[in-house]
């Protein structure tokens, strides 16, 4: 969207008085400014500033300790580029606003290495000098919760007012006594030009997925996920529930994940991993072989919390072996069955937590990698993935950071810059949650032992 562009939609919205600027950091948080909406061609024009810094702090707002971008530059500002993205009508608050996209460069103008959405972009690119564009979808978990205690339990029908305690698969039930939210959400969507699809009860209790559809812009994809989070997280709140993408809120429910699907087309708009049957081109395994290669070490990515590994137990319907086969849910790696025009590849492994531009980077990288350097997979698994002994991913958060930062692949990805911040967020984030005595820890031992 260009500027006059821009002018011409706030005149039918006399309404909105204020634009919520933002960028999004490594842990997928979006960070910004709210500005009068006298102010949009200012944004548009790429001349809003912010600290670099502000794309690397920790999930709580904080900065990392020892990070270069803010002690060795005294915390220098970076510039905001308008993504070109329609700005979005932001319908939750208490006045109408606007939300606007933004990413960073540095001051000689240069894009900003930190940028998840920059990386992800750099991935795009080198798709494009193959002559190839990634086609891609998201579908996204997440959990309603009621919000009025500290730690989250199942909300109560807004059609009964009986709180919900049984898992609802495939509930129509379900759906109907959330009517409401769900209308609301959907309404957002087209609003946002997110391309929502359609809407399950999942596993557990209060717990919904929502695919998206293809498009042929990684990039787009990537902001579609990360505005429907935003969104639904509103909607939610809007209708006196909150909404929780948490990869594992219950220990005893079904993790939350955001599965990622993709194919590839060429310059003629031809799928090349269409070989006319079942089983896919060449192409198509030495992409598999790419993630399957890839996939240890970008563990992080898909799982960059604490609180992700529990998620990713063995036998928890979610992946935690590195495998992959023709249409099988109990591996990491999934080609879907169906019409061979539509033949793709499904990434099983990423948690609703994680951030979709770090997903995406990371899945289209290394499918990259093994497109270019011609690489096999092994052996397709038949049946139960959980039952085999095969290569594990990494079993804990430490073992995943160490993983990441020593990985030579995650190098062929990712910048020095984006992989040394996301480490050390990382690494911060860990010693903190290891110096914290949990209440089940008191219960167990403070008199046990």
């Amino acid at each position: 969207m260009e500027v006059e562009e821009a002018a011409a939609w706030l005149k039918d919205q006399p309404e909105i008085q204020t634009i919520f600027a933002c960028i999004c950091d490594l842990n997928g948080v979006m960070r910004g400014k709210r500005v009068p909406v006298d102010q949009l061609d200012k944004i548009l024009k790429g001349e809003l500033r912010m600290p670099l810094s502000l794309l690397g702090m920790d999930i709580w707002g904080e900065d990392i300790v020892g990070n270069e971008l803010v002690f060795d530059t005294g915390d220098a500002d970076g510039l905001c580029d308008f993504t070109g993205r329609a700005p979005s009508p932001v319908g939750w608050t208490t006045r109408p606003a606007m939300f606007a996209q933004l990413w960073m460069r540095q001051e000689d103008g240069t894009p900003f290495p930190g940028d998840p959405r920059r990386a992800l972009a750099a991935v795009a690119e080198r798709f494009k000098a193959h002559g190839l564009t990634p086609v891609v979808a998201t579908e996204l978990e997440f959990y309603v919760v009621d919000p009025s205690k500290a730690a989250p339990q199942p909300p109560c029908s807004p059609i009964t007012g009986k709180r919900l305690d049984s898992d609802g698969a495939l509930s129509l039930d379900e759906l109907q006594h959330f009517d409401a939210f769900l209308n609301d959400v959907y309404d957002g969507c087209r609003a946002q030009g997110i391309p929502a699809d359609s809407a399950i009860s999942e596993n557990g209790a209060g717990q919904f997925e929502i695919n998206l559809l293809h498009v042929a812009d990684p990039l787009k994809a990537a902001d579609d996920a990360v505005l429907f989070k935003r969104l639904v997280r509103g909607i939610a709140r809007k209708h006196g529930f909150a909404a929780t993408f948490m990869a594992k809120p219950y220990g005893d429910r079904a993790g939350s994940g955001m599965h990622v699907h993709f194919s590839l087309i060429d310059e003629q708009g031809r799928n090349v991993f269409d070989d006319g049957g079942d089983l896919g081109t060449d192409l198509l395994r030495h992409a598999v072989a790419g993630l399957i290669n890839t996939m240890q070490e970008n563990t992080l990515v898909f799982a960059p919390h604490e609180n992700s590994f529990r998620r990713l137990l063995p036998g928890a319907h979610a992946p935690a072996a590195v495998a992959w086969g023709y249409e099988n849910r109990t591996v990491a790696i999934r080609v879907p069955g169906g019409s061979p025009k539509a033949r793709r590849i499904e990434h099983r492994v990423a948690g609703a937590d994680a951030n979709p531009y770090l997903v995406l980077a990371s899945i289209l990288g290394g499918a990259l990698l093994g497109i270019e350097q011609k690489w096999q997979p092994p052996k397709p698994v038949e049946g139960d993935a959980y039952s085999l002994d095969l290569d594990t991913l990494p079993p804990d958060w430490a073992s995943a950071i160490d993983a990441f930062s020593r990985g030579p692949r995650v190098n062929q990805i990712y910048s020095n810059r984006l992989k040394r911040m996301f480490v050390q967020c990382k690494q911060q984030e860990l010693r903190r949650f290891t110096s914290h005595v949990t209440d089940f820890e008191y219960h167990s031992y403070l008199e046990a032992v």
